[in-house]
């Protein structure tokens, strides 16, 4: 674990950080900045067990935390945190991993956050992944949260359960998707917002890793 300065409008502060090479690669295919959802930590066991399945298919990995985490609140701040959290990222990954592709990916809200920031131009990955993209919250499907999608220029891929109720009804949520210049949409049978699947039980490490190969596959043709 280790320390990154992030500033925010009030001033700077430091994150935790974890940076993982993939085993037995010279050097790795790509970075994958991985966010962690709104409430929950980088040491989520979803996110453990997608990064490690990732770093098997050879690509590093550095999760990250939010300031509002780091400060033991539940409840994100600000969207420009979290943007500035981006921002630090990003460029942590362009000095420790000069000339590897960077890819900004993330867990619901962190996923969000990601394609705020590439949307304005504050970072500019190689792609974006998004884990459970929360198009709005349950039960408002009046308000979306997709607008900003097709100003995003680099390639993303949306993993999305297909029962998922921050995507209902799913053809506005496609609509969304469908106007942003390079977007692809994988889906999940059954899947909520966290990839549960009724009557499959499985531990979160388990599901996050399981996406993992899918996620691979898709950027190696990309980066």
């Amino acid at each position: 674990m280790t320390q990154l300065d992030v500033l925010l409008p009030s001033g700077a502060v430091r994150v935790t950080t974890a940076w993982e090479d993939p085993p037995s690669v010279p050097a790795p295919a790509a970075v994958v900045a991985l966010a962690h959802g709104a409430g929950a930590g980088m040491d989520h066991p979803f996110l453990v067990g997608f990064a490690a399945a990732l770093r098997d298919e050879g690509v590093a990995t550095l999760r990250f935390a939010f300031p509002y985490r780091e400060a033991g609140r539940r409840m994100p701040g600000p969207p420009s945190h979290a943007i500035a959290t981006w921002a630090a990222v990003a460029a942590e990954v362009a000095r420790r991993a000069p000339g590897v592709p960077f890819v900004a990916a993330g867990k619901s809200y962190g996923g969000r956050m990601a394609s705020l920031a590439a949307a304005d131009g504050v970072i500019g990955p190689a792609a974006l992944v998004y884990l459970g993209y929360p198009f709005h919250a349950p039960g408002k499907p009046d308000r979306t949260r997709g607008e900003h999608l097709a100003r995003v220029a680099a390639p993303q891929l949306f993993v999305e359960g297909d029962a998922d109720p921050f995507i209902q009804p799913i053809a506005d949520f496609e609509a969304s998707v469908a106007a942003s210049p390079d977007a692809e949409i994988v889906w999940i049978p059954g899947g909520g917002h966290s990839f549960e699947v009724k009557g499959r039980r499985a531990a979160p490490g388990e599901v996050g890793a399981a996406l993992a190969p899918t996620v691979a596959a898709w950027l190696r043709p990309r980066l």
